[in-house]
């Protein structure tokens, strides 16, 4: 990530040579500009953290400067100088919404300490948003459960936590790529920043580019105001684009170039601007048959498939559905004040034998339903419903079946549906193929299902 920025304006030399001498050797990033006109290009392209400004430009004052500023990012604090001060002019700068005033010759320890002041507040005020905002969504866990498919998951995840690159998740919808998106996110470098997520699909080309873009006034018809993207708004923290397969080909080569080089230009803007965000994807879709399609950029592929992680199926851990059943069940009657809940023997075995098109969201769903059907303290069969109004358990098993009756059913099914394929079978299964030869073993699985 990079070094705190800091927007030096003022017409003499000798003023921006002294700040920015000193303020390198603190580790800080210095841009110079001597007008208002050049700080105001600056300040849209060159994203700040701090603004120092002269009070008087060749072609205005910092007061002229500080509203058209504000107008860009009112987040942004502004520092004023002057040779000349008095306390009405320090009274209307506050006023203006200035951060401090200061008068020159500019003692420098001095401004280190207030820009170090100003930062911390910054970033006091960016971790108590993030903090709220983990607090309001209560993300559940993405790796519940004891299955090696969720625990290799859990694995490539850690290994990744400190890394910048690009994220690809991949997932039938429902799995919990967005889960696991936030989950990446609140234990990254990144986690005192923002967090931004957009479902890409089902938006037009255009609203989609004034989305992850911004626009300008006056770009379109109905663009009577600017407007930041939300890569702006994610400046140093982190974006989600779930259902990026969906994205126009006409806007991939401009997130291409935001991935490539951090920079980025508002609809109806001829200026470059600059972001620094880790992007994560996801995509229910196989992006790679859209790449083969040229439905998609094999560029951009490549690109945010850096570090690519496969969220399983629930069908394909129906060891993990009890304890995922049960950690929902606990959230919704918490939500609900019905306090302690039990899923019984034969609703669990129900939830096994239930295929799960809809995966965790589906299940918590289904949970749902049930909690507010049931007055009793344990939830049975007869509690379940699929799409309101079918009982889960009924089409689809005995619930007189054991576990063990369960399991070899299962891999029955999926070894049918992978055509007797024991490697793809293991796969979904999420199990390594010599423990599947096992089980097959054990079930005395006839040969016509392998």
């Amino acid at each position: 990530m990079s070094r705190n920025k800091v927007l030096v304006v003022d017409d003499e030399s000798g003023v921006r040579f002294g700040i920015r001498d000193f303020l390198e050797q603190h580790g800080y990033e210095i841009e110079e500009a001597e007008s208002c006109q050049d700080a105001q290009h600056l300040f849209r392209t060159s994203r700040p953290d701090i603004v120092i400004a002269d009070y008087m430009l060749p072609d205005g004052t910092a007061l002229d400067l500080l509203p058209r500023l504000k107008e860009i990012d009112a987040g942004i604090p502004l520092l004023v100088l002057t040779a000349h001060g008095s306390i009405d002019l320090a009274v209307r700068a506050i006023k203006e919404g200035a951060e401090q005033f200061l008068t020159k010759p500019l003692e420098l320890p001095t401004l280190l300490v207030i820009l170090q002041r100003l930062l911390q507040k910054q970033r006091n005020y960016h971790k108590q948003l993030a903090s709220k905002s983990r607090q309001v969504r209560q993300a559940i866990d993405p790796f519940i459960g004891t299955s090696a498919a969720i625990r290799n998951l859990a694995d490539q995840a850690r290994k990744i936590l400190s890394t910048e690159s690009p994220v690809l998740i991949l997932g039938e919808t429902g799995t919990g790529k967005g889960v696991l998106a936030r989950w990446l996110h609140d234990n990254s470098p990144r986690a005192d920043e923002a967090f931004v997520d957009l479902n890409c699909a089902g938006l037009t080309r255009e609203l989609l580019e004034t989305e992850l873009f911004g626009h300008e006034k006056g770009a379109f018809t109905s663009a009577t105001a600017s407007k930041q993207g939300l890569f702006e708004v994610a400046h140093r923290g982190t974006i989600f684009l779930d259902e990026v397969g969906d994205v126009d080909l006409q806007i991939q080569p401009k997130l291409l170039k935001v991935l490539e080089e951090k920079r980025f230009r508002r609809v109806g803007d001829v200026r470059d601007r600059q972001v620094d965000v880790r992007l994560i994807a996801a995509t229910h879709q196989d992006i790679g048959q859209l790449v083969r399609e040229k439905r998609f950029r094999d560029d951009l592929y490549f690109r945010i498939s850096t570090i690519p992680l496969s969220f399983p199926a629930l069908r394909d851990r129906i060891e993990d559905i009890p304890t995922m059943a049960q950690y929902l069940l606990n959230k919704v009657s918490a939500d609900l004040g019905r306090g302690e809940l039990r899923l019984d023997q034969g609703c669990i075995r129900a939830l096994q034998a239930y295929s799960w098109p809809g995966n965790i969201r589906e299940l918590r769903n289904v949970i749902e339903r049930a909690v507010l059907l049931s007055d009793q303290k344990n939830i049975t069969l007869n509690d379940l419903h699929f799409d309101g109004h079918t009982q889960v358990g009924a089409p689809f098993l005995d619930s007189r079946l054991t576990l063990q009756e369960l399991e070899k059913q299962h891999i029955e099914r999926v070894l049918q549906e992978e055509q007797g394929r024991v490697e793809k079978a293991a796969k979904r299964l999420g199990i390594p193929r010599s423990s599947l030869y096992q089980k097959i073993k054990k079930h005395q699985i006839q040969s016509s299902k392998v």
